[in-house]
């Protein structure tokens, strides 16, 4: 006599919820992803590119991002506006346990406005913290580089772009 009421119940649960009644039959097969970022022992790759943000400029002076905080510095006509300025950074894994030495530029390196041949210089390096580190083997360590930016008086508005080389060693 229970057996009736038990099926006139599974089927009123059907009426009522019937997504749970067209769910999976047993045994069926869903299929799910997984995955996996590897790295070679000695990676190196750049996560962001240095970028100034939106500047201004009246007259020449300098606009210097700062590799600890990201925020930017200006002097003479050079004011800064908005945008998301940010130091270019870095990630790496040592193959050993290392003393690694990261190379900044030695020299300045010219950006050039895109559609035109207006330049802008940018030097004097900076890093947040030491170029020479210790590291563990086969971790990621990260780091951030930037520089001051030297704009001309009556800069062209535009967008100036240019690279730089930064280099691992690792002992």
């Amino acid at each position: 006599m229970c057996r009736p009421f038990a099926l006139r119940l599974m089927a009123l649960f059907a009426l009522l919820y019937p997504a749970a009644a067209q769910a999976a039959p047993v045994g069926a097969v869903t299929p799910a992803r997984g995955s996996v970022e590897i790295l070679d022992p000695s990676t190196f790759i750049m996560l962001m590119e240095l970028d100034f943000g939106l500047l201004t400029a009246t007259g020449a002076g300098t606009a210097i991002v700062d590799s600890g905080t990201d925020t930017v510095t200006t002097t003479g006509g050079v004011l800064f506006v908005g945008g998301s300025p940010h130091a270019a950074r870095f990630k790496a894994v040592s193959p050993a346990r290392n003393v690694v030495k990261i190379s900044l530029p030695k020299q300045a390196i010219t950006l050039t406005r895109i559609g035109g041949t207006e330049t802008m210089r940018l030097d004097t390096w900076s890093i947040n913290g030491a170029t020479t580190r210790n590291v563990v083997a086969r971790e990621q360590f990260e780091f951030r580089v930037a520089g001051t930016l030297h704009v001309n008086a009556n800069q062209a508005e535009g967008i100036y772009l240019g690279t730089f080389d930064v280099t691992i060693n690792y002992n």
